[in-house]
């Protein structure tokens, strides 16, 4: 134990660089989900995360988006606590069993027009994890999908290009509800 306790005391940490962003070209990006978000509903967007199930990789992403380095509020974008609030409902994780009824039922509290979107492998077709009998595989079956973002786990800007292409889109129309 004295030994691991010196060691860590003598070699510096062992850390990732930072990583390179374009900061223009996400600020860019955001405003126009905000722009194409206030042209479409009239106002900001609104997004209720839901987990189905996930391995948790797709929630670490979406929750970038509020950290420094994105700060989705800036552009009033926002995530918010209930799905009576929502525009958007990003779901994540292969939908277990557990979750089937939960996901139903988020999905019938949000107001119409909503608009749901499939994030990562696992909630678009079970992932890793199809097959599974504690897994209903995709979200499809329970809820419709509006759009789904391919990747285990997406990168934030993936996020944010499949918001902009879902309220640009002429023609999506969001769920009357």
């Amino acid at each position: 134990m004295r030994k691991l306790l010196l060691q860590g005391l003598i070699r510096r940490p062992v850390t990732e660089a930072t990583p390179r962003l374009d900061e223009v070209g996400i600020a860019a990006l955001a405003g126009r989900v905000d722009v194409a978000a206030r042209r479409r509903l009239g106002r900001s967007l609104s997004i209720r995360e839901v987990d189905a199930g996930s391995c948790n990789g797709c929630e670490l992403e979406i929750h970038a988006l509020n950290n420094a380095i994105y700060d989705l509020e800036r552009f009033g974008i926002r995530f918010v606590a209930s799905p009576r609030h929502a525009d958007v409902l990003l779901v994540t994780g292969p939908l277990t069993l557990n979750m089937q009824t939960a996901l139903s039922r988020t999905y019938a509290a949000t107001p119409g027009p909503k608009w749901v979107i499939a994030v990562g492998d696992c909630a678009i077709n079970g992932g890793v994890f199809a097959g599974s009998y504690a897994v209903a595989d995709g979200i499809g079956g329970t809820v419709p999908i509006d759009l789904a973002i391919a990747g285990c786990p997406p990168a934030p800007e993936q996020l944010l290009d499949g918001l902009l292409i879902l309220l640009e889109s002429s023609s999506r129309t969001a769920n009357p509800g």
